[in-house]
């Protein structure tokens, strides 16, 4: 008999299975037919359990906000703040929440979401988190970098080598964003190389690298990605993978999404064997960037991975 090969999760509370819950907890449909949730209980209960149990983990709070921002409706952090008007994570819930939207909503709901975020780091201050909702409030609003920089510096004061910090600035100096290549690939290399031995921050020059992938495919159709076979690009891969890849570091809340990178990196620079260890640690946990910037992603994915025999 043939054996069904297990669907992908692709998702972007990524391995996190208790932010998985709370989603699956206040999904509409089960909150409209009122399955596995008690009525009585209020709307934002799940995600202020959540959110309490993360505690200072600062690295698994800011993932776990910023995807409860973009996942849920907003009524859920405005009816936490309602009831519970000083409650520093509803502040910041909210505080992301709002930064979110007001890329769509205009310069007014800029202003609003600004405001969310400093009353949030007022109640919270020794919190990254609502700094770097701040960040990418400015990002959303094309701030120049160097208003975007001392908000960068806030958030890492409170957290040194926080991985998703250095990864939204690295998104603000790309390219694609409001800064150029030297600035991008100059902040990646001197990141990695000053962050202390077991972070994923030495992955950060390969990350701007598939950067480079994606801002080289706008502008031309052949040839984007021919910087993989530049002898830099070798080094920086050899220290992401001793650097991090190899250690005995613990995971860190956005692993998920730095081990597909690593992966894509290593199957555009032909190292199968390297690769190999890497898709066995993903599993199933593929990541739409950066195997969109290929055709038929996950086909490719699979592809690749099952290529080592899983």
């Amino acid at each position: 008999m043939f054996r069904r090969r297990p669907a992908l999760l692709i998702r972007p509370e990524l391995d996190d299975h208790a932010l998985h819950s709370a989603l699956e907890e206040l999904r509409p449909g089960r909150q409209l037919h009122g399955l596995g949730v008690d009525r009585s209980r209020p709307l934002w209960e799940p995600v202020a359990e959540l959110l309490g149990d993360t505690g200072r983990d600062w690295d698994r709070r800011v993932h776990r906000v910023s995807v409860l921002a973009r996942n849920l409706p907003p009524s859920v952090s405005e009816r936490w703040v309602a009831a519970r008007p000083g409650d520093g994570d509803a502040l910041v819930l909210r505080a992301w929440e709002r930064s979110v939207r007001a890329a769509d909503e205009g310069r007014g709901a800029a202003r609003e979401a600004e405001q969310a975020c400093l009353r949030a780091a007022e109640y919270c201050p020794e919190d990254p988190t609502p700094w770097l909702a701040l960040l990418e409030l400015m990002h959303s609003f094309a701030v120049p970098v160097s208003d975007a920089v001392p908000v960068w510096s806030e958030a890492v004061t409170r957290a040194p080598w926080h991985r998703t910090a250095y990864h939204q600035l690295l998104r603000y100096l790309s390219p694609r964003g409001h800064g150029t290549v030297v600035d991008m690939l100059d902040f990646a290399r001197q990141g990695a190389a000053r962050a202390p031995h077991g972070s994923p921050l030495a992955l950060l020059p390969v990350a701007a690298r598939v950067e480079l992938v994606a801002h080289r495919q706008r502008q031309m159709s052949l040839g984007a990605d021919g910087h993989w076979h530049e002898p830099r690009a070798a080094d920086e891969l050899a220290a992401a993978l001793t650097g991090w890849f190899g250690t005995t570091a613990a995971p860190h809340a956005e692993v998920v999404l730095d081990l597909n990178v690593l992966a894509f990196a290593l199957i555009r620079t032909h190292r199968p064997a390297e690769a190999a260890a890497v898709f066995r640690r993903i599993g199933r946990h593929m990541t739409p960037h950066p195997w969109s910037l290929l055709p038929e992603p996950e086909r490719t994915f699979l592809y690749w991975r099952d290529s080592f025999g899983r």
